[in-house]
């Protein structure tokens, strides 16, 4: 495709108020030139103009849900009788012929960077094993590897990564082999611009680049839906269709306990004819940054932490439980059809976010803010819930399944992360017999390791070690 001339793109930026970016057109060498009118051209600049004119110019603090339009919705909460065991065990039965069929994928968003935890690749890539120092990655692609051993069957992966940290991602798997993966595919996460908090000027990242940032956790879904690799191969949502798969198993990368494809919520979310359906955890405090799944209006929505009534986030019932509790943790289930429709017709909204960004001066000098300087804007996953015509919200628990890595020191780093997965281990290994040594608190007092290719749940051990044995040291099993 022919570069736009400079003329050509100065009259479609005229109209939008953005001429000021070609103001360094004429030092820029062919490459220089070649990349900015690219980026530029990846703009929906009327889509742009909507969103200064509602989140930069017009902006103003979003009010408060009233507290009367807010209701806890119904979650199907963990196991406590046997009547409702038998309900779960029936979910996992239907989860598991999902599984069998080949009708269920597998979507890791993965486009984050290792920033926070002072590691310099992608965060999928970050060595989180307690024992073994197994990648974040590797962890993820042995549960499905193990899960096709199960069923016969290996759910295909499709993996999003961001322009950023795309090619260190692909090649990460390349150089493992794929991790044993029969089908992995990466796509690439959409990206906006930022713009100046006062003015809603797009900001130059570097005379030939524009600052541009991910579109948010919600745009995995038109990133599924778009051009296949090198704009020639059918899109990963169409690929899926080919492949018979209905829903979609979503998570994140940074989350190395989640149960992958999990039978009894994907049975849960089948049984109840859901178009997506979320896992959640109960709240620790009122206090906790986590999104809340409530109803506002009768319809489902996640209410972000900050954003719901102070009145409600500290409500409480009978028993002194957090009336609101159900939090997100970013585990969800798709069907396939629901995310065509919202491709085909419905956007998701956009949100705005205060961020300090880099931008070059007209002197080409690059300015690193002191403080807040532009907006962002970004999409959610969770803004799809109140199109679903059904939906189903399944209670997970929290030691089991959700330790995020996060931070390099403190909660949610790599050492909070590796005594839950220790202790989990541990309490796996007890169930099968084994002595395992406890602190006074309950905590393991050493690293333990489980494989998924050893193990993917407690029950798998009972056949293959020594009941009485006692574990002294810290122990992998793979």
């Amino acid at each position: 495709m022919e570069m736009e001339s400079k003329q050509e793109l100065a009259e479609r930026l005229g109209c939008h108020g953005q001429e000021h970016l070609l103001q360094f057109w004429d030092e820029l060498d062919e490459a220089g030139r070649d990349l900015l009118a690219k980026e530029i051209a990846s703009i929906d600049f009327d889509q742009l103009d909507r969103l200064i004119a509602g989140l930069v110019r017009g902006a103003v603090e979003e009010p408060e849900i009233p507290a009367e339009r807010v209701h806890p919705i119904d979650v199907v909460r963990l196991p406590q009788t046997d009547g409702e065991r038998t309900a779960r065990r029936r979910a996992t039965d239907a989860g598991e012929e999902a599984l069998a069929a080949g009708e269920v994928g597998v979507v890791l968003v993965a486009g984050g960077s290792g920033t926070r935890l002072g590691f310099p690749g992608p965060k999928g890539t970050f060595p989180i094993g307690p024992v073994s120092s197994a990648s974040l990655f590797q962890i993820h692609a042995e549960k499905l590897v193990a899960l096709g051993s199960r069923y016969g069957k290996q759910p295909p992966l499709y993996v999003m990564t961001s322009p950023e940290n795309h090619d260190a991602t692909v090649e990460f798997f390349e150089r493992n082999g794929r991790f044993g993966l029969d089908h992995v595919r990466f796509f690439i996460q959409g990206r906006m611009p930022a713009v100046d908090l006062k003015t809603g000027k797009i900001l130059l990242a570097a005379r030939d680049r524009l600052a541009m940032s991910p579109d948010g956790h919600g745009g995995t879904l038109a990133a599924l839906a778009g051009p296949g690799d090198a704009g020639c191969e059918p899109s990963c949502l169409a690929e899926m269709g080919e492949r018979g798969v209905q829903t979609l198993f979503y998570f994140q990368v940074d989350n190395p306990m989640v149960e992958i494809a999990d039978p009894t919520f994907i049975g849960l979310h089948r049984q109840g004819q859901a178009e997506m359906s979320f896992k959640v955890v109960e709240k620790m405090t009122p206090d906790e940054k986590v999104g809340v799944v409530v109803l506002v209006d009768g319809r489902p929505q996640v209410i972000e932490y900050s954003d719901l009534p102070r009145s409600l986030a500290e409500k409480r019932g009978e028993e002194g439980q957090l009336a609101y509790w159900a939090g997100s943790i970013a585990i969800h289930a798709f069907e396939r059809s629901f995310i065509e429709r919202l491709v085909g017709g419905l956007r998701l909204p956009f949100h705005r976010a205060v961020k300090k960004v880099p931008y070059v001066l007209p002197t080409g000098e690059t300015v690193q803010p002191a403080e807040p300087n532009a907006v962002k804007f970004e999409q959610f996953i969770f803004d799809a819930l109140p199109a679903a015509e059904r939906f189903v919200i399944v209670e997970t628990d929290r030691a089991v399944e959700f330790e995020p890595l996060k931070n390099a020191v403190g909660p949610d780093s790599p050492a909070t992360v590796h005594q839950r997965m220790s202790d989990l281990f541990g309490g796996w290994l007890e169930q099968a017999g084994v002595v395992v040594p406890r602190r006074p608190d309950g905590s393991v007092p050493f690293a333990i390791e489980i494989s998924p290719l050893f193990a993917l749940a407690a029950h798998d051990l009972r056949a293959k070690v020594e009941p009485g044995l006692v574990v002294e040291r810290p122990l992998y099993l793979r």
